[in-house]
């Protein structure tokens, strides 16, 4: 006899019915036991003549609690001499006798617990707290508290028929390991509980939905499997019987959705896509992991879920035996993870320049005609996932008129946000190319280089050099003495290139510590991968300097520091600009990885001529200011040159016009002198030296 039809409506509301025949009956036989403690409760707390439609009234707990013993057989004699005690009794019994097993979520959940009688009740009277909100003032009748809206141990312990099988059903139980029931507040025997909301809306009325944080994966063509990755997911067939954390090893512009699709169905599990969850939330995780224990599926977690930092705030993960499947970018993040429970990890293919190619033609859709050689460009210089490339093509379709090339590139820009925290700061660029002051050799090896890095989507993808290269960008090393123009040239080349320039800030980046500097650089990569841009490591002989033979550990792992930098230098994608006033210090390694080498030195006296008309502002008169001396007298470096002019528009502001003399300006330049210290007289300034000799009177030669 089926138990469901068999009983009347199984909660206190009558509208509200499971489905699950089991949880059915479970609910009906804990709302009867409860109702059965109540009538005791009318007669242990008030004369009979007072039992009515009211509840009890509140006892005292402490009395209650030394009552039970000289009350118990009383109570017993209630069960079977009360009219109503007794129908609920025989109520009871009728269930548990009549009770079939049925399949469903509730008899595999008895299965995969093994759950006995009295935690079979303790699941159901969570479950009625959870769903029906009129049983929460017959808990606190019987905790004799009106904030006690929820059943507890104690109160379990009065209502089975064997007591002492309540002492298993602590917080280590699987009821709530598993997530099924919840803790609320209170201590041992007198702390509440209740099922949590998505395993009672499972009981209650499954109506197939996800949860509102997991999402179906992608219904979108699947990538093709490779051997390896098909041998792999052969071995994920069987449920879980640990938490498994299951790395899914690709690069930043892998779509681990469709990835995830594929592993669902060379598997044959269900995996759903997890979204929307509160980092550090580990009350709601818990819940969502029972939900997919009890529905057997697998769950594809967000990227970054798991922590690469080790200093960093650890995700509390459930105990529940649920696959998760973890995108990341390398295996340093698995590091987090609890070493026992991690799976081999399953390598993704490359996403290759023309899968996101294709992918932004389809994104764009009509919005790309006229832009192939931009779209090809930008698929090469943006190596974006496939949300990100949809959400593109949402934007686009947003934009008014025909689609720019530099509203494509704005839109690209948009989608990539590299962190890196303190350790790079970005710089917006502030000059030009044909701003700078170079002899006509070094102009044109910069102009070599910006075409250079303009052509890397033709020569890797049409000509194929990218499966020799690994589709590396190219480094550049501009070297030569303070004030030359190195930080300049590298703001004109992003400029021109039209990157952003990201300055590595080497006091945040290098650290005492063994390891940590490797930590940082990894970091400052790893954020630059996903699109191209321009990282400018200024002062590079301090990161990139000579290995050397190994005395003590700090020798072997300053050269592992160096190796590290060499590996990665040659996988770089974009552009890495180095700038150095010490070539000779500078590992000879790094010279074959670099594409090309700049050399800035001094300026002539036609360059030094150039840049003293250059550095003074146009708002500045500068009529009295003969440039050709100025120009002969010296050899200066342009950063010099520049100093000196902005201390002399410093000087002049004092006479409240906008104009620099002679006089001003050769003050400045001797206060530059002495700063370099250079020594000089008054008649090392020629025919101005008159200009100048009362500095000397004052300060001395």
């Amino acid at each position: 006899m089926n138990a469901a039809v068999a009983t009347p409506p199984s909660t206190f509301t009558p509208q509200i019915r499971a489905q699950d025949p089991l949880a059915a009956s479970w609910l009906a036989e804990a709302t009867l036991r409860l109702r059965r403690e109540v009538c005791w409760l009318w007669r242990s707390r008030a004369d009979t003549s007072a039992i009515g439609d009211a509840m009890p009234p509140f006892g005292e707990a402490a009395q209650e609690s030394l009552d039970l013993k000289r009350f118990d057989a009383a109570k017993r004699r209630f069960f079977d001499s009360d009219l109503t005690a007794r129908h609920l009794g025989e109520e009871i019994d009728t269930l548990r006798r009549t009770r079939e097993a049925a399949p469903g979520r509730w008899a595999a959940i008895v299965y995969r617990l093994d759950l006995d009688d009295t935690a079979q009740l303790m699941l159901a009277l969570g479950l009625l707290a959870r769903a029906d909100a009129a049983a929460g003032p017959v808990f606190a009748a019987c905790h004799s508290d009106a904030q006690r809206s929820l059943p507890s141990t104690a109160l379990l312990q009065q209502l089975c028929d064997d007591p002492l099988a309540v002492l298993a059903l602590d917080a280590s139980h699987a009821l709530f390991r598993f997530g099924l029931l919840l803790q609320g507040d209170g201590t041992r025997a007198q702390q509440g509980f209740e099922a949590s909301a998505l395993i009672a809306a499972a009981l209650l009325y499954d109506d197939g939905r996800l949860p509102p944080e997991l999402h179906r994966l992608p219904a979108a063509p699947s990538p093709a499997p490779t051997a390896a990755l098909r041998a792999a997911c052969s071995l994920l067939r069987e449920t879980p019987r640990l938490p498994q954390f299951l790395p899914l090893l690709g690069d930043a512009g892998s779509d681990f959705p469709a990835w995830a699709a594929l592993v669902a169905r060379l598997s044959g599990r269900l995996i759903v896509e997890l979204r929307g969850v509160a980092p550090y939330d580990p009350a709601r995780l818990a819940a969502l992991a029972a939900w997919c224990w009890l529905h057997g599926v697998d769950v594809l977690l967000p990227v970054g879920m798991a922590a690469t930092d080790e200093h960093a705030r650890r995700q509390e993960w459930p105990a529940v035996p649920v696959r998760w499947l973890l995108p990341m970018r390398d295996l340093q993040a698995s590091k987090s993870l609890p070493a026992a429970l991690l799976q081999p990890p399953l390598p993704l293919p490359s996403t290759d320049h023309a899968s996101r190619l294709q992918r932004l033609r389809t994104a764009l859709g009509p919005r790309a005609r006229g832009l192939d050689s931009v779209i090809a460009e930008v698929a090469q210089r943006f190596r974006i996932g496939a949300d990100a490339i949809d959400a593109i093509g949402v934007a686009a379709r947003a934009f008014d008129g025909p689609l720019q090339e530099d509203d494509l590139h704005a839109l690209c820009r948009a989608q990539t946000r590299p962190d890196l925290g303190n350790l790079a700061q970005l710089v917006q660029p502030r000059f030009r190319l044909d701003e700078l002051v170079l002899p006509p050799v070094q102009r044109a090896h910069l102009d070599e280089c910006v075409n250079a890095a303009r052509a890397l989507s033709r020569v890797h993808y049409e000509w194929g050099t990218a499966a020799a290269w690994n589709e590396a960008g190219l480094s550049l090393l501009f070297c030569g003495a303070p004030g030359t123009g190195k930080t300049m040239a590298a703001e004109a080349v992003a400029d021109a290139l039209r990157l952003p320039l990201y300055r590595i800030d080497l006091s945040q980046v290098v650290n005492k510590y063994i390891g940590e500097t490797e930590k940082n650089l990894r970091r400052v990569f790893d954020a630059v991968e996903e699109s191209d841009c321009v990282v400018f490591f200024d002062e590079a002989d301090a990161l990139f300097g000579k290995r050397t033979s190994v005395k003590d550990a700090h020798d072997r792992f300053a050269n592992i520091e160096i190796s590290y930098l060499l590996e990665r230098m040659e996988r770089l994608k974009g552009v890495a600009i180095l700038a150095t006033n010490r070539r000779d210090d500078l590992d000879d390694a790094f010279l074959r990885r670099l594409r090309y080498l700049v050399e800035f030195p001094l300026p002539g006296e036609a360059e030094r001529e150039r840049l003293w008309r250059y550095v003074f502002p146009p708002a500045v008169d500068t009529s009295a200011i003969d440039f050709a001396f100025l120009a002969r007298l010296l050899p200066l470096a342009g950063g010099h040159i520049r100093s000196v002019a902005f201390n002399a528009c410093l000087q002049a502001a004092r006479s409240g016009t906008a104009c620099v003399d002679m006089r001003g300006v050769l003050a400045a330049l001797k206060r530059e002198l002495d700063k370099l210290d250079r020594p000089t007289s008054a008649e090392s300034f020629g025919d101005y030296a008159d200009l100048v000799r009362d500095l000397y009177a004052e300060n001395g030669p």
